[in-house]
């Protein structure tokens, strides 16, 4: 452990941490505290943006800048959210939609989408990584996908660069509108040229591989009922190129299944592969209908995928068995998916759904909180590629993290497991949320700057797209 004398940005003391997420089942709690990946009312240190060490209390911290005392409460990794459609904000619980399927969830919003433009982008971004924050996530995606002008993934970075927010922009696209039998109409779609060139644009102007980058991009075809056969190969083709991640809805729908057999002759798995789409390159949306044989094929060719608990239960169709897949040795993490979907950005919310959803699927067993958690951690920074420095807080990972805290009241009596205690008597929120050693939030209070101005824009933004006066 470190000597005394030496000097770091940032001492958290007091606290229960959870440095890693490996550990799931009964005796978990004592099995992490034996190995050292949970420490019981000890300390971290954070320099440079960095995890710098941890220790006991019987260990001597690094002297620090600033010292925070946690008051016992419990410290995570950052929370990970993998599959966003932040501008999805603007439409939350649009009454014509609110009662759809998703085909006709998607036919009724998609106009109302075709507003967009640079402005509400980077307005419903910004709320969406505040909201993001007080829940607890540190790093998030977004695919966006509709594009009616230009520069709109822009829009999006200047927002979550200006928060210091971690991002991953995903470039995503459509090309087959209502007239070619898609389903958005043609004001969001484009065409292949101008889609592969601001990928390419979006890539040198904005991905930094890195380490310790802010800001990466993915490459996301939204859809295989939303875009051509050949744009899934080209995308592919050049995500090779630029080693860089790609990112796709699938088999989230029946009539996906029904869809993919009329106009490709096969099911949406068998099309994934062909397209060249099966490598530990890609992480998928969903992915609720693959059969047991398909799962084990995507989880062998190392894809992962991202379940999205609430927006799979609003929306009422089936959800991932996200344990099911786990157990081939399929990584799977967590999204919020479409703020007109899901209607909030609460990733603590989302992995207390999923928790619950694998224990009403397999039974009281099936999962823990920590097993949740690491969805949300381990599970969600293998989604982005970014395993080695996110979803973890051992030394040298980046010093995203978060100090819980949850209503005197809903943890009254709750004294053997913080975690346990966490999840199932929430709910919780971010009390110190930091990225890269910053700190966006403190005792409760978001540290943004811009967001008084923000919100009454976001309003106005929001009341144009829906009509309302």
């Amino acid at each position: 452990m470190p000597p005394a004398a030496l000097r770091v940005d940032t001492l958290i003391t007091n606290a229960y941490i959870v440095l890693d997420v490996a550990t799931e089942g009964p005796e978990a709690q004592q099995e992490a505290l034996e190995a050292g990946r949970e420490i019981d009312g000890g300390w971290i240190a954070l320099d440079a943006g960095r995890v710098h060490s941890a220790g006991a209390r019987s260990v001597q911290p690094p002297a620090a800048e600033r010292v925070i005392d946690a008051g016992g409460r419990l410290i995570t990794p950052g929370l990970v959210n993998t599959h966003h459609h932040m501008y999805q904000n603007l439409t939350r619980a649009f009454a014509p939609a609110i009662n759809g399927s998703l085909f006709q969830w998607l036919t009724t919003l998609y106009p109302r989408w075709a507003a967009l433009d640079e402005e509400s982008t980077y307005l419903s971004t910004y709320v969406a990584c505040a909201e993001l924050l007080l829940s607890g996530c540190t790093t998030s995606s977004d695919h966006m996908y509709v594009h009616p002008r230009p520069n709109l993934i822009d829009a999006q970075i200047k927002a979550t660069t200006e928060i210091g927010f971690r991002f991953m922009a995903n470039r995503g696209s459509m090309t087959r509108s209502v007239e070619d039998g898609g389903l958005p109409p043609k004001a969001v779609v484009q065409d292949e040229e101008t889609i592969l060139a601001d990928s390419e644009r979006l890539i040198s102007t904005f991905h930094d591989p890195t380490p310790g980058a802010m800001t990466r991009v993915a490459l996301a075809p939204c859809s295989m009922f939303s875009v051509s056969e050949s744009i899934m190969r080209k995308t592919a083709e050049l995500a090779e190129k630029h080693d860089v991640r790609l990112h796709t809805h699938l088999a989230e729908d029946k009539d996906e299944d029904t869809y993919a057999l009329e106009v490709y002759g096969r099911r949406p798995v068998e099309y994934f592969e062909d397209v060249g789409w099966a490598t530990p390159r890609s992480w998928v949306a969903h992915y609720v209908y693959g059969n047991e044989e398909e799962n084990r094929r995507l989880a062998a060719a190392g894809v992962t995928a991202t379940q999205c608990p609430s927006s799979n239960m609003i929306l009422a169709g089936d959800t991932a068995d996200a344990q099911a897949l786990r157990s081939m040795g399929m990584a799977v993490g967590l999204g919020c998916d479409g703020s007109a979907s899901s209607d909030s950005a609460n990733l603590w919310m989302e992995t207390r759904g999923a928790m619950l959803l694998a224990r009403y699927r397999n039974g009281p067993s099936a999962m823990s909180a920590r097993g949740a958690l690491s969805m949300a951690t381990r599970g969600s920074a293998a989604n982005l590629g970014w395993a080695d420095e996110i979803g973890h807080l051992r030394p040298g990972a980046c010093a995203d993290l978060v100090i819980w805290e949850s209503a005197p009241l809903s943890q009254a009596g709750a004294l053997t497991d913080p975690v346990e205690g966490w999840l199932r008597s929430g709910p919780a929120s971010g009390w110190c949320v930091m990225v890269a050693g910053k700190s966006l939030v403190e005792s409760g209070q978001l540290q943004l700057g811009a967001l008084d101005d923000v919100l009454p824009r976001h309003a106005r933004a929001a009341a144009q797209m829906q009509g309302v006066s």
